[in-house]
């Protein structure tokens, strides 16, 4: 069983709206104790989305309530041991107007970065952005101007094990929960991407593996493609094959030169990559296996 979302501290705050998320394996009466036990702690429910996997006999469950008596995330979290443990729930219990301490890394491409930090300023991303890493120094004047520190990390075979532990100390220093490849063009270390199990997202071109190397899209011109697409996925050990969260097509014909697939698949990317990053960062995302359940609603 797993447990997220907090520790109890002195003096905590009571929460005003919660988020609770589980899977657990199918069984009668899941729904019936979750929501009992959130009534019996006066919680409103105000949204609730489930899934039952058929295929592997597992449920899960979103639901996103308003606590209409004061009480504290940590005594919530302690209250709801004993109903996780009956039912051998893994889960998570967030108060949900915290935003989620999220790293962006990049290196020269910068339309997944912008796209990212404009929905962060428009209130679309309930999000804190404490650092953006890059292995370049040339987006320093964006992050220069969203306010936010540019950390440059150089990347090369012989430096990376002392760059991934800079970054390490990156993502412990600022209590990140979730790291954004928002096109950052290294391929992390399977000792880091072990560390970033489920808590790291990388975008990538939909072509992988069909056009590999520089000019991916160029490849797809010459092909005559007629779809341009993005995904995704969760960073793993075997590249760009992680658990997909969301992909983003765009239809395509033979009038379109490789600069109009380069821009419709940039437009792809920052799709796709924002909408992973808004549903994660609301405990809508739960790994299924090699597959993810999206819980919308």
């Amino acid at each position: 069983m797993a447990v997220q979302g907090g520790a109890e501290t002195n003096g905590e705050a009571p929460v005003e709206t919660i988020v609770l998320t589980l899977s657990c394996p199918n069984t009668i009466g899941i729904v019936h104790a979750v929501t009992g036990f959130l009534v019996s702690h006066k919680c409103n429910i105000s949204s609730s989305q489930q899934f039952d996997d058929e295929m592997t006999d597992r449920f899960f469950l979103r639901i996103q309530a308003r606590c209409e008596k004061p009480i504290t995330l940590s005594a919530l979290q302690a209250a709801f041991k004993a109903t996780a443990e009956a039912y051998d729930m893994e889960y998570t219990l967030v108060d949900a107007a915290r935003p989620m301490n999220v790293l962006l890394m990049v290196s020269r491409f910068d339309h997944c970065l912008n796209d990212l930090l404009y929905r962060l300023r428009m209130g679309q991303l309930n999000i804190n952005v404490p650092a953006i890493v890059s292995n370049w120094p040339d987006l320093k004047p964006i992050a220069d101007a969203a306010g936010i520190p540019y950390i440059h990390i150089p990347v090369t075979k012989d430096t990376k094990p002392e760059a991934e532990a800079q970054l390490q100390k990156v993502i412990e220093d600022n209590d990140v929960e979730l790291v954004v490849l928002a096109r950052y063009m290294q391929v992390l270390s399977n000792e880091m991407t072990t560390k970033l199990a489920g808590k790291a997202i990388n975008i990538h071109h939909s072509f992988l593996p069909g056009f590999k190397g520089a000019k991916p899209y160029h490849q797809a011109y010459d092909r005559g493609v007629k779809l341009v697409g993005a995904t995704a996925h969760y960073v793993t050990a075997d590249l760009d094959e992680g658990p997909i969260i969301e992909q983003q097509v765009f239809r395509v014909d033979h009038t379109h030169q490789p600069e109009d697939l380069v821009a419709a698949g940039r437009d792809a990317e920052a799709q796709a990559l924002s909408r992973a990053v808004r549903w994660h960062s609301e405990n809508r995302v739960m790994l299924n296996g090699h597959r993810t359940v999206v819980l919308q609603g």
